[in-house]
């Protein structure tokens, strides 16, 4: 299994952007997902998560800006940012939980990170 993120880039005080990350490989059943960011010298936290249902729950610093959606069929999530500030800068992750087989457990893969930069 694989998760392949992208979608991250430079951009100016204001602006958006929209992150994607796809699951590819051996996959039976795809779970919640989620988006993390981590920024320089700081510990990774939680953006934005959704489940295979569509429920979503957010960071109290991205509620309004960012919307975090999955398209099942392609098995893929994404996350539109919006008003973006200088404090969102970071490298932002993805995360899955993946059945790979049929009565295996749920199992937690990552994506690599994809750098997004907020200049002011």
């Amino acid at each position: 299994v694989q998760l392949q993120a992208s979608g991250g880039g430079l951009v100016q005080a204001g602006g958006s952007l929209r992150l994607s990350c796809a699951a590819s490989g051996s996959i039976f059943r795809l779970n919640a997902m989620g988006w993390y960011r981590q920024a320089p010298g700081k510990e990774r936290e939680l953006v934005a998560t959704i489940t295979s249902g569509g429920r979503t729950n957010y960071a109290e610093s991205v509620k309004g800006r960012f919307t975090i959606s999955r398209d099942n069929a392609k098995n893929t999530m994404y996350l539109q940012m919006n008003s973006l500030k200088p404090d969102d800068t970071a490298f932002y992750y993805c995360n899955a939980k993946i059945v790979t087989r049929w009565g295996s457990r749920e199992n937690v893969y990552w994506g690599q990170g994809t750098l997004v930069t907020v200049s002011s």
